[in-house]
C-alpha cells in the first residue's frame, strides 16, 4: 500500500446537459480528516454522499471541495397568475364603462405587476437526478485525482523518509562501535569514579555506597539505549515498507528516537559519542518534520 501525502490539489470538470459541472479539491496537513465543503445554494442534499466518498478515499487531511455550476444555455418560461388575472377582470367587471371597454391588450397585462412572472425554467425529476448523478461522479474523479497526486508526494516522501531512518541506524552503530564503549574502558571509568566515592567513605554509609556505585554502572553503558533505538529503526523501516496511513505511528517512533537519543548525549562520556547524538537529533528533528506531511 502506497503512502499519502496531506497536501495536494485536484480539478476535475463535467457536463450534464445545460450545466458545466466543476469541483476545485485542496488539501493540506491536518491531526484528523476535516472537511470544508461549498455548495451552490439548492444543493445541500448532496452532502452526506459528498462525505462518504471523501472519507473512503482520506483518513487524515484538511480538505476543501468547491462545486461551481454554470449554465451553458437559460431557459425561461412565462407564467400567469391566474388569481391575479381573475382579480383584475372582476374589476374591470365591476368598473363597467368607466373604463376602456376594447379588450386587454398584453402589453397591457405584461405592464400590471404580477399578473405575468418570467422565470427561469425548473428542471424535471428525470433532469435533476441526470445532473446530481453527473455532479457526484465528476466528485468521484477529483478525489481520485487528488489521490494519485498525494501518493506521488507520498513516495517521494517514503524515499526521504528511508533514508533518513538509515542515517539513524548509522548513527547508532556509530555509538555502539565508539571505543568508550568496550568493557575495558567502562571498567576504567567505573573504576575511577568508584575511587573517587570512596575518597568520601567514611561520610557514606555502606547502602549508599552501594546506591551510588550501582548508578554509576547504570550510567557507563549505552547499551539499553542502543536497543531501543535498533528496534525502533526496525519498527520504522515496516511501517515504510508495509505503507497505508502510518502517520501518526511514525509520528510516535520519532518522539521514541527523540527520547533515546537525549539519553545518549545525556550519558555520554565520549566527544565521539556526544557528537552523534547531536546528529541524531538533527536528523531525528528532520524526520519528524517530514513525518508531519503523511498521512
Amino acid at each position: 500500500m502506497n503512502l499519502q501525502s496531506m497536501t495536494g490539489f485536484a480539478r476535475s470538470e463535467a457536463a450534464e446537459g445545460r450545466y458545466r459541472i466543476v469541483w476545485e479539491l485542496r488539501s493540506v496537513n491536518g491531526k484528523g480528516l476535516d472537511l470544508r465543503l461549498r455548495l451552490p445554494n439548492g444543493f445541500d442534499r448532496l452532502e452526506t454522499d459528498v462525505r462518504r466518498q471523501v472519507s473512503e478515499q482520506f483518513s487524515r487531511g484538511n480538505l476543501q471541495a468547491t462545486l461551481t455550476l454554470t449554465l451553458s444555455e437559460t431557459k425561461l418560461e412565462a407564467v400567469v397568475n391566474r388569481d391575479a388575472l381573475d382579480a383584475v377582470l372582476a374589476l374591470r367587471a365591476e368598473l363597467g364603462d368607466v373604463v376602456d371597454p376594447a379588450p386587454l391588450r398584453m402589453d397591457t397585462l405584461l405592464g400590471l405587476r404580477g399578473i405575468v412572472d418570467i422565470r427561469e425554467v425548473e428542471d424535471g425529476e428525470g433532469e435533476a437526478a441526470a445532473r446530481d448523478a453527473a455532479i457526484l461522479s465528476c466528485l468521484s474523479d477529483a478525489l481520485t485525482a487528488l489521490r494519485e497526486m498525494r501518493q506521488s508526494e507520498g513516495r517521494a516522501l517514503a524515499q526521504v523518509l528511508a533514508g533518513q531512518v538509515a542515517q539513524i541506524a548509522a548513527l547508532a552503530a556509530v555509538v555502539e562501535a565508539d571505543p568508550s564503549r568496550s568493557p575495558e574502558e567502562i571498567a576504567r571509568r567505573l573504576s575511577q569514579q568508584v575511587a573517587t566515592v570512596l575518597q568520601d567513605a567514611s561520610a557514606l554509609d555502606p547502602a549508599r555506597l552501594h546506591a551510588e556505585v550501582a548508578l554509576l554502572a547504570t550510567k557507563a553503558d549505552l547499551r539499553e539505549e542502543i536497543d531501543r533505538l535498533k528496534a525502533h529503526v526496525a519498527a520504522a523501516t515496516e511501517l515504510l515498507e508495509k505503507g497505508g496511513p502510518i502517520g501518526r505511528r511514525l509520528d510516535f517512533l520519532a518522539q521514541e528516537f527523540n527520547r533515546e537519543s537525549n539519553t545518549i548525549c545525556s550519558k555520554s562520556n565520549s566527544a565521539a559519542v556526544t557528537a552523534a547524538g547531536l546528529d541524531l537529533k538533527v536528523v531525528i528533528d528532520q524526520f519528524r518534520e517530514q513525518v508531519q506531511n503523511l498521512e
